[in-house]
C-alpha cells in the first residue's frame, strides 16, 4: 500500500530496511528496489545501540550491509553510542537522523493528530520518519497521504536520501 500510494504522488523514498525482515520478505524489498525507491541499513535485528556491545552492534550493522547493500545506516530508535558512530564512520557507513518524526508508531495518536504533527513539522529538505509494520500502519498510511498532498500543494518533490 505504501508503494502505491507514492506511486499514486509521484514520490520517492528511503527505505531504512532490517536485514532479518529483508531475508524474510525478499519479494518485498525486491519491490521497494524495482519501484525505484532507496534502500539503506537499519541494522539486521533492530538492536538498541545503547544496550549492545559496540563490536555485537557493528557486526550487525555489517550483517545487514551484506544483503541491503547501501552505507546509509539509520540507528534504530536513534540509539547508538559514540564508540558505536566512530566504528561505522570508519567502516564507511554515514548515520543518517530524522528532522521529522511521525510518531506513527505512537497508539495514543490519532491518525488525524499524526498527519497534523507531520504537516505542520513539514519543510524544504525535511527528512521524515514513517514506519511501514503494521503497528503504525493506520497512522502511518493517513498521514503519509497528508504529507504528500500538503507538500505537492507547496511544489514540494520528496525524493530518496542522496548515499554520498
Amino acid at each position: 500500500m505504501v508503494l502505491q500510494l507514492l506511486e499514486k504522488h509521484g514520490a520517492s523514498a528511503t527505505f531504512f530496511c532490517i536485514g532479518d525482515r529483508v531475508n524474510k520478505h525478499s519479494e518485498c524489498f525486491d519491490q521497494i528496489k524495482k519501484a525505484g525507491h532507496a534502500v539503506a541499513n537499519h541494522t539486521y535485528h533492530h538492536v538498541n545501540g545503547w544496550k549492545t556491545d559496540p563490536e555485537r552492534y557493528v557486526e550487525d550493522v555489517q550483517k545487514a550491509h551484506a544483503l541491503i547493500g547501501s552505507t546509509l545506516f539509520r540507528p534504530p530508535y536513534g540509539r547508538l553510542t559514540s564508540t558505536q558512530f566512530q566504528r561505522l564512520e570508519q567502516e564507511g557507513f554515514k548515520t543518517i537522523m530524522w528532522t521529522i518524526l511521525s510518531g506513527d508508531y505512537d497508539r495514543r495518536l490519532r491518525p488525524d493528530q499524526c498527519a497534523k504533527r507531520v504537516v505542520q513539522a513539514l519543510q524544504p529538505g525535511a527528512i521524515i520518519l514513517f514506519h511501514d509494520s503494521e503497528k503504525a500502519e493506520m497512522n502511518m498510511m493517513v498521514a503519509l497521504e497528508k504529507l504528500l498532498e500538503e507538500g505537492i500543494s507547496r511544489g514540494y518533490v520528496f525524493k530518496p536520501l542522496n548515499s554520498n
